[in-house]
């Protein structure tokens, strides 16, 4: 790791074990954004209308989220890597299918990955608990935005 221009207030042991969280955060919140925007363009069906502007609403917390994470690492001195090989290389969020999808598979699709992510954000708020409180704090608030979004998604199921 090259190293930083910018000072932190974390140890050195501290400050490895939140740039790991902060940027698998990054990487998943990027994915997010893409797979929603991939779905966005591809659905179909009855509610299409709904779930297309439901899909942006996604994308817009997801990439509003993205920078907070991002800039948070920069604030600690971690320089944070957003590249799309990284992203592939790393991200934990399901991927959706490729083609046109009808709405209800959309919505499972995105369901299954809010999921997944929020599995990932709460484990990731445990590991913060003693490193870092104020990263610890952002991945809360996005847990919580990530869950309501998740709410939202599961209530087109019933």
């Amino acid at each position: 790791m090259a190293k930083s221009p910018i000072t932190s207030p974390l140890s050195e042991s501290d400050k490895k074990a939140v740039a790991a969280v902060l940027q698998a955060t990054l990487v998943d919140l990027i994915d997010l954004s893409l797979v929603a925007k991939q779905a966005h363009w591809n659905v179909v069906g009855k509610n299409f209308r709904s779930v297309h502007l439901q899909l942006d609403e996604l994308v817009t917390t997801a990439r509003t989220y993205t920078d907070e994470v991002a800039e948070r690492a920069s604030a600690l001195g971690i320089s944070p890597n957003g590249k799309a090989k990284t992203v592939a290389e790393s991200s934990g969020v399901p991927q959706i299918p490729d083609n046109w999808l009808k709405e209800d598979d959309v919505i499972a699709a995105v369901v299954t990955a809010l999921a997944k992510l929020v599995e990932r954000m709460r484990s990731r708020i445990d590991e913060t608990d003693k490193s870092d409180l104020v990263s610890q704090d952002l991945l809360i608030e996005i847990t919580k935005q990530l869950e309501q979004a998740h709410w939202m998604w599961q209530a087109q199921q019933a």
